[in-house]
């Protein structure tokens, strides 16, 4: 493998020498004529055409060969790649070049017909990126699914997050909600841990994020500008996540932004605006129908007399501009890509906007006849979010009265009781903004043939400060005083690595060798303020804090510091091309763990076999045939800091305090009490997941027909959770340990598939897609059950909704069942153990808020210069908790002239008093099919407009994002999870959810 790239490369080079003195010696004979000129007119009508070759890096590439297909009319490309060809109308144009595939393009109108040829998967195949290197997608034993700037979602995409929903088999990406950059659950093959940290590790470059908060409301990932990533690989076994070992359990996102390339300077500029509208609106009542449904259930009708749609007075159409610049380019010693991108993105509420700013550079340098490399990524990132209140805005727009005015003499009207959301939104306030920057440097060294090191040193920063705010409103008592919270929020993660990579072939073998040792410091420290009672001066608190006259003004502040040290190793053997062995150990050692337990171990082993080199495949169909096996573990450490250290506190309780000097005459002279904040727990360790994955890759008819099967079974031990002690002796109560003999079981099966027609065509197509079956379930638990999602609002607080229970998913519903409406008006349960009593023990596992099955499918066509692309996602087997439907559709609320839907009346026999118990009667089936994506673009041809020579690619484009759902759910939206949690997680729970938006993004894109 090694040896036939060399010899590739050293052919391309005599290649070009072969043509530069060609064309000397023609120059010097004075002679006029193209390079290996061999046209022999025949065509009655012909014309010039030209353009350029480059590889698939976009290289120019020297001496590639262009034929007119079926005639000896041909040339091949200067030092510049470029060409000139006499042609006629209708013509193929063949360009070939050695170690690339041929590419085959007819001639219409154009005059410049620029070709990027793909590397043959016979020679050179795809290089992806994984942990700590590269390795070619042949030679890989792990499951490792890659998505390229090409397939990525289009439109308005705030993270890398929606960048990947419904590309990749086994990793669910589910939205928190229509927010401008909403939080995001993304699980890669099933939840693994009953806590909140299920997001898989981040690489960007190299360089590893930590998934602390940062402050930011929304998603941390925000800062990232998706214009300028090029690849995102997620590694899914354990044989490919377990080098990054104790936060790989999760599974691992590798980022790799755009580089620059050798070659002329490239500029491209991007811009788009973006439409956005409520993309479903729940049926409430509308003002004649409230009237007519309030007295017939005999309920106190308050009749304003005007005919108000609050959804849309409290909505609005959203406006996103976006516009990038990136510039890239460089010599065979040194490339840069730079890029400036600015987003203001406006959500479909009022108030709800978040703005980016962001730069980068990346910079690559080669010195010392190439045996020295640099690599420099910088970004840097503004990031400004502004959110009304959510939950008070959604909770409104559903239930306020319809026959009550927005507006009385065009200001917003004043109500008799309440206050009117028009007016909370002049008055509320939640401001947040970020400044991000991450930079690495990475210079490489090769010391001898084939030994390589390098030192990768990375710092990312982030400074956050937020204000949430009430400005005062003397016209209402509750909001007369105003108030506001300030938080500042500082994190920095410091990276060093040091590795060793030994590549070596000889014979048929090839062997690579990784070891390396890495050290990552993280701090986060955070300061908050509450201030209240400010002058009604027409200032914002956040202007004149040192106004405030509250009696409960407080401050608070705390740091944490963690370290984490790791040594590792990998070992890549092949054989012949065809048998592929991998390797893999790491040791970690975190200070968030016990003296007894600081360090843990986690190996890998992969086989693969390349069936389809084996000579019995000659005349086979297949193009490629792989199978692969592995079997490794990873870690998770995502708890809090500190958790196994000693800690005490100050308490002033009547049983913590005691009269020390005997001088006390009252209880405030006592002294304060010390009391344990925490014990110490040595033995504290981390989870543990182990893997086993089998998987084939197939490929048919010259690649035409592609796809790959994986089989998974992963099991998470040790599981981490904050729970009682149990002792009666602890004063605590409550710690976070190891549950012994507990275990979380993933099982599934994945599948893609994807074809690809005769791309020479002037018409072309591609079909593909992708399913996954996941069951997952939790074995030998201790508990009952574990509350994760629990009630809100008056008389429904702490009610368990869902949680971890034994022999059954996570986000199992625990609920009772309902079976309708009593003859007393009253609900009315099932009795599960016939007690003859309604209490909790009647609850009842009805299902899961994690889906069984995710499945999409995407077709692409290509009629010249035309595009069009259509991508599907969807979930099945999952339910959802509808929380507003349980607070706000019931017959109290339609009673007291308070806005409702029909599921309020379902049955008329119901009482007004009767209570919104938690149980199946708001359980519904979360199931979705969803247009998640949809692209019509032309690409301009530019010499038809005159600007040929100006501007290489001009494309338009018209994206439509999220178009249609097929879905039973009742609420805004399926993809949700707004429900109530603190360290176990939530899922499933629509409470007031801000909702989805139906988006219409126009964009142009230029390139010099």
């Amino acid at each position: 493998m090694y040896f036939k790239i060399t010899q590739l490369k050293s052919k391309k080079v005599l290649f070009g020498l072969s043509v530069l003195l060609f064309s000397q010696a023609t120059e010097a004979t004075s002679l006029s004529m193209p390079s290996r000129d061999f046209t022999i007119t025949n065509k009655s009508i012909q014309r010039s055409i030209s353009g350029v070759v480059t590889d698939d890096q976009g290289v120019p590439l020297p001496g590639a060969t262009v034929m007119v297909k079926g005639t000896s009319n041909g040339v091949t490309t200067n030092f510049d790649g470029e060409y000139t060809i006499e042609v006629q109308e209708g013509d193929i144009l063949q360009i070939s070049f050695v170690g690339f595939k041929t590419f085959e393009k007819r001639v219409t109108g154009q005059t410049n017909y620029d070709i990027q040829l793909e590397t043959d998967s016979a020679s050179l195949d795809e290089v992806l990126v994984v942990g700590y290197g590269t390795q070619k997608k042949s030679d890989l034993t792990g499951a490792v699914s890659s998505v390229g700037e090409e397939e990525f979602n289009k439109g308005i995409n705030t993270n890398p997050g929606n960048l990947l929903q419904g590309k990749v088999s086994g990793l669910n990406v589910t939205n928190a909600s229509g927010e401008p950059g909403s939080g995001q659950d993304i699980v890669i093959r099933g939840v693994g841990t009953l806590r909140s940290g299920t997001s898989p590790l981040y690489v960007i470059d190299g360089f590893v994020l930590d998934n602390s908060s940062t402050g930011m409301p929304t998603n941390p990932l925000n800062f990232i500008n998706t214009e300028d990533i090029e690849s995102i690989n997620v590694l899914k076994d354990a044989s490919a996540a377990a080098i990054y070992g104790s936060r790989a359990a999760n599974g691992v996102v590798v980022i790799t932004t755009k580089k620059g390339k050798a070659g002329r300077t490239q500029m491209n500029v991007s811009a788009s605006t973006a439409i956005s509208s409520i993309a479903n609106k729940i049926d409430v009542f509308s003002a004649d129908e409230f009237r007519r449904v309030v007295q017939e259930i005999g309920g106190s009708l308050s009749d304003n007399g005007a005919d108000t749609d609050w959804q849309d007075e409290l909505t609005r159409t959203a406006i996103t501009n976006d516009v990038n610049f990136s510039m890239s380019g460089g010599t065979s010693q040194t490339s840069y890509f730079a890029s400036l991108g600015a987003r203001d993105q406006e959500g479909i509420l009022n108030n709800s906007n978040l703005k980016r700013y962001s730069g980068r550079v990346n910079v690559t340098q080669k010195g010392l006849n190439d045996r020295l490399k640099v690599d420099l990524n910088l970004s840097a990132t503004r990031t400004e979010n502004e959110r009304p209140d959510i939950q008070t805005m959604v909770s409104n727009m559903l239930s306020l009265n319809p026959t009550t005015p927005a507006y009385t003499d065009w200001e917003p009207t004043i109500f008799g009781t309440g206050i009117n959301p028009l007016i909370i939104e002049d008055i509320y306030g939640d401001y947040a903004f970020n400044n991000r920057m991450i930079a690495n440097i990475s210079p490489s060294l090769e010391i001898i043939d084939g030994l390589t090191y390098k030192l990768n040193l990375g710092v990312d920063y982030s400074k956050t400060d937020r204000d949430e705010q009430l400005i005062p409103y003397s016209a209402d008592p509750d909001y007369a005083e105003g108030s506001i919270r300030s938080s500042f929020t500082t994190n920095r993660n410091t990276l060093v690595e040091n590795t060793l990579n030994y590549e070596t072939a000889f014979g048929d073998h090839d062997l690579g060798l990784l070891a390396g040792h890495s050290y990552q410091k993280f701090y986060v420290h955070n300061k908050s303020f509450y201030f209240t009672n400010f002058p009604d001066n027409g200032i914002e608190p956040r202007y004149q804090l040192g106004e405030a006259r509250g009696e409960d003004n407080t401050q608070s502040s705390d740091a944490v510091q963690n370290e984490l040290q790791s040594f590792f190793g990998r070992v890549n053997y092949e054989y012949a091309d065809k048998y592929l062995v991998t390797a893999t150990v790491r040791s970690d050692g975190s200070t968030k763990f016990g003296k007894n337990n600081e360090y843990a171990v986690f190996p890998s082993f992969a086989l693969g076999w390349n069936i389809y080199k084996e000579d019995f495949m000659d005349d086979s169909v297949f193009s490629n045939l792989k199978l692969r096996a592995s079997w490794g573990k990873s870690g998770n450490q995502e708890i809090p800091s500190k958790q196994t250290n000693l800690s005490y506190g100050e308490s002033f309780q009547d049983n913590d305090i005691y009269p020390i000097n005997g001088n006390e005459t009252t209880r405030e002279d006592y002294p304060y009490g010390l009391v344990f904040a925490r014990t110490a727990n040595p033995d504290l360790q981390w989870e543990e997941t182990a893997q086993t994955n089998i998987g084939i890759d197939f490929g048919l008819f010259d690649q035409k027909l592609t796809g790959t099967v994986d089989y998974f079974l992963k099991e998470t031990t040790d599981v981490l959770l904050y729970f009682s002690t149990q002792d009666p002796i602890d004063e605590v109560g409550y710690t976070w340990q190891n549950i012994p003999n507990m275990k979380i079981e993933n099982s599934g099966l994945e599948f893609s598939l994807d074809y690809q027609s005769d791309q020479t065509k002037d018409f072309s197509y591609n079909i593909g897609g992708n399913f996954s079956y996941i069951k997952n379930e939790i074995t030998d638990s201790p508990f009952t059950i574990v509350t994760t999602g629990t009630a809100q609002g008056s008389g429904q607080t702490g009610a368990t909704i869902n949680g971890y229970m034994n022999n059954q998913p996570i986000g199992n519903f625990f609920v009772r069942q309902f079976e309708g409406i009593g003859p007393d008006g009253l609900n009315q349960f099932k009795d599960i153990n016939g007690d003859g009593q309604i209490d909790d023990s009647d609850r009842v596992s009805s299902g899961s808020a994690v889906p069984d099955f995710l499945y999409a499918f995407y077709t692409k066509f290509n009629y010249k210069n035309f595009y069009l692309g259509l991508n599907f996602n969807g979930v099945s087997g999952n339910k959802i908790y509808n929380h507003t439907r349980m607070s706000l559709f019931n017959m109290t609320q339609i009673s007291n002239s308070l806005n409702t839907t029909d599921q309020a009346i379902q049955f008329r026999n119901e009482d007004a008093t009767n209570s919104n118990t938690v149980s199946t009667r708001y359980l519904e089936d979360g199931s979705f099919l969803r247009l998640n994506n949809a692209t019509l673009a032309y690409d301009l041809d530019p010499t038809a407009v005159g600007l040929g020579d100006w501007i290489k690619n001009f494309r338009l484009s018209v994206t439509g994002q999220n178009l249609f759902v097929i879905t039973d759910y009742s609420g805004f939206d399926p993809e949700l999870n707004t429900g109530s949690s603190s360290d176990s997680k939530s899922y499933g729970i629509d409470y007031y959810t801000y909702p989805k938006a139906r988006t219409v993004v126009f964009g142009l894109n230029v390139s010099f």
